[in-house]
């Protein structure tokens, strides 16, 4: 074989393994971070208000990453242009969170989810302004998705719906949208490690919320009161926080943020999952339908990738 026909294979072979690499990072992500319910669900019922067990949450999570990064020897170093728009990718994935679980005081979870979801196609339409078109697999993957949280999430008839919580429920999903297009599309920390990037949104995440609290006069340790709900923080902070966040940018890096964002589906199949398990919570025919769907978009866009990581 000639040298260069043997460079093509092994590019070729370098593309797919980071492809394949890719999309098993992005069902993690959304596999780890659809845990939430699992150690979020316990803190809440001890009496862990939310903004308390976010700050411990991002702050371990940051400790946890830091001690990783010093066993593998990496360097915590970023240049001064780079460190502006980490902070701004911190900001964005702390305030997901924020408006999130804000928008739960004014329309039902299911619902939520439901507009949170929106992000694939928010991810897809940013793409499309940077003149970046996701294929027809990708669009025909969004929908189905789409269509089997609606199938999922959708809430009741009598559910009280107000506005405030609509908008912030698709707050959610943009900051969500502009990490995942940052992460991959800005040439200023490209050369930033996945570790590094991680690390750095974390702290800006547990900074963020340590601010909220002292405005708010909330008691740091409020609900704190066992060493079983320091285990469950611990959980939190790794599973759904640490490796989610991790997974998810190099997700971004190696297949583009558009299907990254349609393996986020993996985040709510994963917690109905947990609630049917750990809590007893009912499945459907209707729920089973909307997980059929997902799990069929998700397949039909690995197995037919598309020209474009997008």
């Amino acid at each position: 074989m000639p040298p260069e026909s043997k460079k093509r294979v092994r590019t070729k072979i370098h593309i797919d393994r980071r492809r394949l690499l890719g999309y098993i990072a992005g069902i993690t992500a959304g596999v780890s971070y659809g845990m939430n319910p699992l150690f979020g669900k316990a803190l809440m019922e001890s009496g862990v208000p939310v903004m308390v067990m976010l700050f411990f949450r991002y702050g371990f999570a940051a400790i946890f990453s830091a001690v990783l990064m010093l066993i593998r020897k990496e360097s915590f170093k970023v240049g001064k242009r780079e460190i502006s728009l980490l902070i701004l990718l911190g900001l964005l994935f702390a305030g997901s969170s924020i408006t999130l679980f804000t928008s739960y005081a004014y329309i039902p979870s299911g619902l939520a989810t439901t507009l949170v979801y929106l992000y694939p196609v928010f991810v897809a339409l940013i793409m499309v302004f940077l003149r970046i078109y996701p294929s027809w697999q990708t669009w025909l993957s969004i929908l189905a998705t789409f269509a089997g949280i609606l199938l999922l999430s959708a809430p009741s008839d009598n559910a009280e719906i107000r506005l405030a919580g609509i908008l912030l429920a698709i707050g959610a999903a943009l900051c969500y949208s502009f990490y995942l297009v940052i992460v991959n599309r800005s040439k200023r920390i490209k050369k930033v490690s996945e570790q590094t990037l991680t690390l750095y949104s974390l702290i800006t995440g547990a900074v963020l919320f340590a601010v909220i609290l002292a405005f708010q006069g909330e008691y740091i340790l409020e609900g704190l009161d066992t060493p079983a709900d320091w285990g469950i923080l611990m959980g939190l902070a790794i599973v759904p926080t640490m490796i989610a966040t991790l997974t998810l940018a190099i997700s971004s890096r190696y297949i583009g943020p558009t299907k990254t964002a349609i393996l986020g589906v993996f985040e709510p199949l994963t917690a109905i999952l947990i609630g049917t398990l750990f809590f007893s919570e009912p499945l459907t025919f209707k729920m089973a339908l909307g997980i059929a769907f997902c799990v069929a978009a998700v397949v039909f866009m690995i197995l037919k990738p598309g020209k474009k990581k997008n």
